[in-house]
């Protein structure tokens, strides 16, 4: 017998959940953590594969705004909570979830497909492309040190409540988002996602702690971390475990990091998820001794290439065709007219020659700007139609500013 696929309904989402949480290893959440995700869960755009009555498959597609280059916010869904049972590996179910998705997310007008992978491989064949990488480190704060801009000592710094400074910092983290592409706008609900402190996850460290940054009354950036303790017999070594951190400026920027380097009894700083063009790394005096290791992020699957390529802008000038490759979703097959500049742009069908030739994956790696498409042609991956065709495209999808995913989903 086949495997049922249908639209979850709310009464489903238990068994579910739980589907998912075995296939990811059957550790159970906290039960605030396992609330949280059933308020945020869009049981509309969910999806689940049923075997008789028991949940064998899941998938959901969470409502975003994401920014693209040019600060403009662009609908995503956010693809989630993915997982097939092990007992019904090798039958379809994650291809027919796909399929069943990318022709949801078409018909809600949405251009762009994003997700995080627990496994990269696995998306590639439906054409998504990892589009932001983040930068985790371990710092050794004993030896490192930071040179610090000026003005950075006007910023007042003071300890916050977590909870009652969660508006503050979401104010801050608010006028961010379109500085950067890859950062999405935080809808009701997600902003509690900082605030989870189940202790079985601390892994010996404190509670969360939250320091704001202030200048004249104004919170102008805030750090939210951990502290875990640890001695030997040579003294303190504890690490600072840092959750997330933001800044409106580069004085504040510094204020926070100084701060969190020089934390009493702590002698390394661990940093997750942080933005490869991050300004602490200019400022410290030993990039050897900060650990630090690129890590795949944010993968992107263009789902109206038309309408995705027409969202953003562009650094320089741009005219090329497009051959698109595109055989999972084959309305994006073929060739198109892209027109752009800092400005906007426009993408239209064409019968023209083209210029470039790529799959949709490539053209999901380049969207936001962090991977280049001469890279991608150094890799056999983009074939260049016409002499100077290449150059002119990599420059003008370039972004100033590295993309970035702040949190996962």
């Amino acid at each position: 017998m086949g495997t049922d696929l249908r639209v979850l309904a709310e009464s489903e989402w238990d068994a579910w959940y739980d589907n998912l949480i075995r296939a990811f290893g059957g550790v159970p959440e906290s039960a605030d953590e396992r609330a949280l995700w059933r308020e945020l869960t869009e049981t509309e755009r969910a999806v689940g594969a049923w075997d008789g009555d028991r949940c064998v498959g899941s998938a959901g597609a969470f409502r975003f705004r994401m920014t693209v280059p040019g600060g403009a916010a662009v609908a995503a869904a956010g693809v989630t909570m993915v997982s097939v049972a092990a007992t019904h590996r090798r039958r379809g179910v994650l291809r027919s979830m796909m399929r069943r998705q990318l022709d949801d997310v078409r018909s809600w007008g949405e251009p762009l497909a994003v997700l995080t992978a627990s496994e990269p491989e696995i998306y590639g064949r439906f054409g998504y492309g990892v589009g932001t990488q983040h930068v985790n480190a371990e710092i050794d704060t004993s030896r490192v040190t930071l040179t610090v801009p000026p003005g950075t000592d006007d910023v007042r710094l003071r300890y916050a409540s977590p909870a009652e400074s969660l508006g503050a910092c979401e104010a801050v983290y608010a006028r961010l988002v379109s500085r950067r592409p890859g950062m999405m706008a935080r809808l009701p609900g997600w902003d509690r996602l900082w605030l989870l402190d189940p202790e079985s996850e601390r892994d010996g460290a404190s509670p969360l702690q939250c320091v704001l940054a202030e200048r004249d009354g104004q919170v102008v950036g805030y750090a939210r971390f951990r502290v875990k303790p640890e001695w030997d017999h040579t003294g303190p070594k504890g690490t600072v475990v840092l959750s997330d951190a933001e800044a409106l400026d580069p004085a504040a920027h510094a204020a926070l990091w100084r701060f969190l380097f020089d934390i009493d009894l702590t002698s390394t700083l661990s940093a997750r998820m942080r933005p490869l063009d991050e300004a602490w790394q200019y400022m410290a005096s030993d990039l050897r001794r900060c650990g630090r290791r690129l890590r795949d992020s944010l993968y992107v699957r263009l789902v109206d290439v038309g309408g995705a390529l027409e969202a953003r802008t562009y650094q320089a000038p741009l005219d090329v065709v497009l051959e698109v490759e595109d055989a999972f979703c084959p309305w994006n097959g073929g060739r198109w007219r892209l027109t752009g500049d800092p400005k906007g742009a426009s993408c239209e069908r064409t019968e023209d020659p083209a210029d470039l030739a790529l799959s949709v994956r490539e053209l999901g790696s380049a969207y936001l700007g962090g991977v280049a498409l001469d890279a991608l042609a150094a890799a056999g991956r983009v074939r260049e139609l016409r002499q100077g065709a290449l150059a002119e495209a990599s420059l003008a999808f370039a972004s100033t500013v590295a993309p970035w995913l702040p949190h996962g989903f």
